[in-house]
Protein backbone atom coordinates (compact mmCIF):
# COMPACT_ATOMS: atom_id res chain seq x y z
CA UNK A 1 0.00 0.00 0.00
CA UNK A 2 1.21 3.50 -1.26
CA UNK A 3 2.78 5.57 2.29
CA UNK A 4 3.74 8.75 2.84
CA UNK A 5 6.84 7.94 5.13
CA UNK A 6 5.37 6.17 7.81
CA UNK A 7 2.03 7.09 7.00
CA UNK A 8 -0.29 4.80 5.20
CA UNK A 9 -1.62 6.81 2.34
CA UNK A 10 -5.03 5.20 1.64
CA UNK A 11 -5.33 5.57 5.84
CA UNK A 12 -4.75 9.57 5.08
CA UNK A 13 -7.11 9.97 2.63
CA UNK A 14 -9.99 7.57 3.59
CA UNK A 15 -9.47 9.51 6.83
CA UNK A 16 -9.63 13.43 5.22
CA UNK A 17 -12.51 12.10 3.02
CA UNK A 18 -14.65 11.25 6.41
CA UNK A 19 -13.45 14.46 7.52
CA UNK A 20 -14.53 16.58 4.97
CA UNK A 21 -18.04 14.80 4.49
CA UNK A 22 -19.10 14.74 7.64
CA UNK A 23 -18.08 18.40 8.62
CA UNK A 24 -19.53 19.86 5.28
CA UNK A 25 -23.14 17.75 5.64
CA UNK A 26 -23.42 19.00 9.41
CA UNK A 27 -22.01 22.84 8.41
CA UNK A 28 -25.01 22.61 5.47
CA UNK A 29 -27.73 21.37 7.54
CA UNK A 30 -26.76 24.23 9.74
CA UNK A 31 -27.36 27.23 7.37
CA UNK A 32 -30.05 25.97 6.28
CA UNK A 33 -31.85 25.58 9.31
CA UNK A 34 -29.55 29.18 10.88
CA UNK A 35 -30.40 31.15 7.67
CA UNK A 36 -34.46 31.91 7.94
CA UNK A 37 -34.03 31.22 11.95
CA UNK A 38 -31.72 34.54 11.93
CA UNK A 39 -34.07 36.78 10.03
CA UNK A 40 -36.82 35.36 11.98
CA UNK A 41 -34.66 36.45 15.37
CA UNK A 42 -33.17 39.69 13.92
CA UNK A 43 -36.40 40.71 12.34
CA UNK A 44 -38.77 39.49 15.20
CA UNK A 45 -40.23 41.80 18.34
CA UNK A 46 -41.14 38.60 20.44
CA UNK A 47 -41.66 37.64 24.10
CA UNK A 48 -38.32 36.09 25.23
CA UNK A 49 -36.37 37.05 22.18
CA UNK A 50 -33.94 38.14 24.32
CA UNK A 51 -33.36 35.06 26.47
CA UNK A 52 -33.35 33.30 22.64
CA UNK A 53 -30.39 35.14 21.84
CA UNK A 54 -28.77 34.65 25.00
CA UNK A 55 -29.16 30.73 25.27
CA UNK A 56 -28.26 30.57 21.08
CA UNK A 57 -24.72 32.89 22.26
CA UNK A 58 -24.32 30.43 24.77
CA UNK A 59 -24.86 27.21 23.10
CA UNK A 60 -21.86 28.90 21.06
CA UNK A 61 -19.54 27.22 24.29
CA UNK A 62 -21.48 23.85 24.73
CA UNK A 63 -19.11 21.79 25.77
CA UNK A 64 -18.37 18.60 23.03
CA UNK A 65 -18.41 15.45 25.25
CA UNK A 66 -21.41 16.53 26.52
CA UNK A 67 -23.55 17.27 23.47
CA UNK A 68 -21.65 13.28 22.24
CA UNK A 69 -22.98 11.67 25.33
CA UNK A 70 -26.44 13.16 24.69
CA UNK A 71 -26.39 11.98 20.82
CA UNK A 72 -25.10 8.67 22.33
CA UNK A 73 -27.84 8.02 24.64
CA UNK A 74 -30.17 9.32 22.24
CA UNK A 75 -29.29 6.67 19.29
CA UNK A 76 -28.16 4.28 21.72
CA UNK A 77 -30.56 0.87 21.40
CA UNK A 78 -32.14 1.72 24.45
CA UNK A 79 -32.47 5.48 23.63
CA UNK A 80 -35.34 7.04 21.58
CA UNK A 81 -33.80 6.67 18.25
CA UNK A 82 -32.38 3.55 18.86
CA UNK A 83 -34.47 1.55 16.03
CA UNK A 84 -32.36 3.70 13.56
CA UNK A 85 -28.87 2.14 13.93
CA UNK A 86 -27.01 5.40 13.58
CA UNK A 87 -24.79 5.25 16.42
CA UNK A 88 -20.94 4.44 15.47
CA UNK A 89 -22.29 5.71 12.11
CA UNK A 90 -21.27 9.19 9.86
CA UNK A 91 -24.87 9.81 10.11
CA UNK A 92 -24.58 9.93 14.04
CA UNK A 93 -21.35 12.32 13.83
CA UNK A 94 -22.89 14.57 11.00
CA UNK A 95 -26.19 15.01 14.04
CA UNK A 96 -23.41 15.32 17.15
CA UNK A 97 -21.54 18.42 14.46
CA UNK A 98 -24.76 19.55 13.09
CA UNK A 99 -25.45 20.56 17.05
CA UNK A 100 -22.56 21.89 17.60
CA UNK A 101 -22.13 24.18 14.78
CA UNK A 102 -25.68 25.78 14.76
CA UNK A 103 -25.34 28.06 17.61
CA UNK A 104 -22.16 29.45 16.13
CA UNK A 105 -23.66 29.78 12.65
CA UNK A 106 -26.76 31.07 14.09
CA UNK A 107 -25.52 33.43 16.32
CA UNK A 108 -23.24 35.43 13.63
CA UNK A 109 -25.48 35.04 11.13
CA UNK A 110 -28.17 36.95 14.02
CA UNK A 111 -25.33 39.56 13.89
CA UNK A 112 -24.82 40.09 9.52
CA UNK A 113 -28.49 40.37 9.50
CA UNK A 114 -29.00 42.78 12.28
CA UNK A 115 -26.45 44.95 10.99
CA UNK A 116 -28.78 45.63 7.83
CA UNK A 117 -30.82 48.91 8.20
CA UNK A 118 -34.76 48.92 8.57
CA UNK A 119 -35.13 51.05 5.92
CA UNK A 120 -34.36 48.60 3.49
CA UNK A 121 -36.89 46.55 4.78
CA UNK A 122 -39.38 48.85 5.33
CA UNK A 123 -38.37 50.01 1.40
CA UNK A 124 -39.27 46.44 0.02
CA UNK A 125 -42.08 45.95 1.95
CA UNK A 126 -43.51 49.14 0.68
CA UNK A 127 -42.69 47.98 -2.84
CA UNK A 128 -45.51 45.05 -2.13
CA UNK A 129 -42.51 42.77 -1.18
CA UNK A 130 -43.80 39.59 0.81
CA UNK A 131 -41.94 38.23 4.09
CA UNK A 132 -39.94 35.97 1.96
CA UNK A 133 -39.17 38.65 -0.50
CA UNK A 134 -38.03 41.12 2.36
CA UNK A 135 -36.32 37.84 4.04
CA UNK A 136 -34.21 36.93 0.81
CA UNK A 137 -33.31 40.72 0.12
CA UNK A 138 -31.82 41.08 3.35
CA UNK A 139 -30.01 37.94 3.24
CA UNK A 140 -28.67 38.97 0.24
CA UNK A 141 -27.21 42.15 1.86
CA UNK A 142 -25.89 40.23 4.95
CA UNK A 143 -24.20 37.87 2.53
CA UNK A 144 -20.66 39.11 3.86
CA UNK A 145 -21.59 38.30 7.63
CA UNK A 146 -23.10 34.74 6.43
CA UNK A 147 -20.04 33.39 4.91
CA UNK A 148 -18.39 34.99 7.67
CA UNK A 149 -20.23 32.87 9.68
CA UNK A 150 -20.81 29.39 8.07
CA UNK A 151 -16.37 29.56 8.02
CA UNK A 152 -17.23 29.76 11.77
CA UNK A 153 -19.42 26.90 11.99
CA UNK A 154 -17.35 24.90 9.83
CA UNK A 155 -14.34 25.72 11.77
CA UNK A 156 -16.02 24.18 14.55
CA UNK A 157 -16.90 21.46 12.69
CA UNK A 158 -13.88 20.23 11.48
CA UNK A 159 -11.91 20.49 14.48
CA UNK A 160 -14.03 18.92 16.98
CA UNK A 161 -12.80 15.90 18.63
CA UNK A 162 -14.98 14.71 21.76
CA UNK A 163 -18.49 14.44 20.58
CA UNK A 164 -17.75 12.65 17.22
CA UNK A 165 -15.06 10.41 19.12
CA UNK A 166 -18.32 9.18 21.37
CA UNK A 167 -20.48 8.57 18.59
CA UNK A 168 -18.53 7.47 15.98
CA UNK A 169 -16.47 5.05 17.48
CA UNK A 170 -13.30 6.08 15.92
CA UNK A 171 -13.80 2.89 13.34
CA UNK A 172 -11.16 1.66 10.79
CA UNK A 173 -11.15 -1.42 8.97
CA UNK A 174 -8.15 -3.36 8.74
CA UNK A 175 -5.95 -4.64 7.12
CA UNK A 176 -5.95 -1.49 4.64
CA UNK A 177 -6.55 1.32 7.68
CA UNK A 178 -9.81 2.23 5.42
CA UNK A 179 -11.49 5.00 8.02
CA UNK A 180 -15.45 4.49 8.24
CA UNK A 181 -15.72 7.17 11.38
CA UNK A 182 -12.35 8.14 12.24
CA UNK A 183 -11.45 11.91 11.26
CA UNK A 184 -8.08 13.75 11.17
CA UNK A 185 -8.59 15.36 14.36
CA UNK A 186 -9.49 11.45 16.30
CA UNK A 187 -6.78 10.13 13.83
CA UNK A 188 -4.03 13.00 15.43
CA UNK A 189 -5.59 12.02 18.69
CA UNK A 190 -5.02 8.14 18.59
CA UNK A 191 -1.52 8.76 16.67
CA UNK A 192 -0.23 11.02 19.81
CA UNK A 193 -1.23 8.05 22.31
CA UNK A 194 0.45 5.61 20.45
CA UNK A 195 3.76 7.47 20.37
CA UNK A 196 3.73 7.98 16.63
CA UNK A 197 4.49 11.72 16.69
CA UNK A 198 5.54 12.22 13.11
CA UNK A 199 2.06 10.78 12.03
CA UNK A 200 0.02 12.92 14.22
CA UNK A 201 1.75 15.93 13.16
CA UNK A 202 1.56 15.49 9.26
CA UNK A 203 -2.28 14.57 10.11
CA UNK A 204 -2.18 17.42 11.64
CA UNK A 205 -0.72 19.44 8.92
CA UNK A 206 -3.34 18.27 6.37
CA UNK A 207 -6.19 19.55 9.28
CA UNK A 208 -4.21 22.91 9.08
CA UNK A 209 -4.26 23.16 5.34
CA UNK A 210 -7.94 22.19 4.58
CA UNK A 211 -8.68 24.88 7.31
CA UNK A 212 -6.69 27.63 5.56
CA UNK A 213 -8.06 26.35 2.17
CA UNK A 214 -11.97 26.25 3.06
CA UNK A 215 -11.03 30.30 5.09
CA UNK A 216 -9.31 31.44 1.62
CA UNK A 217 -12.42 30.09 -0.61
CA UNK A 218 -14.81 31.86 2.09
CA UNK A 219 -12.21 35.13 1.70
CA UNK A 220 -12.47 35.20 -2.33
CA UNK A 221 -15.78 34.88 -1.79
CA UNK A 222 -16.62 37.80 -0.06
CA UNK A 223 -13.93 39.80 -1.77
CA UNK A 224 -15.42 38.96 -5.28
CA UNK A 225 -18.88 40.06 -3.99
CA UNK A 226 -18.07 43.15 -3.22
CA UNK A 227 -15.92 43.65 -6.39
Amino acid sequence: MPAFGDLNLNYLVSVTIVSLYVSTVAVGISTLVSLPVSVGVAFGDFPGKRLLTTIISTGMGFPSVVVGLVVLLTLSNAGPLGDLQLLFTPQAMIISQTILATPVVLSVSISAVESVGGDLRDAAFAAGGTNTDVGLLVLREARYGIVTAVLAGYGRAISEVGSVLIVGGNIVYPPEQTSFTRTLTTAVTVEARRGNYETGLALGAVLLVLVLVVNALGGRIRDGGRA
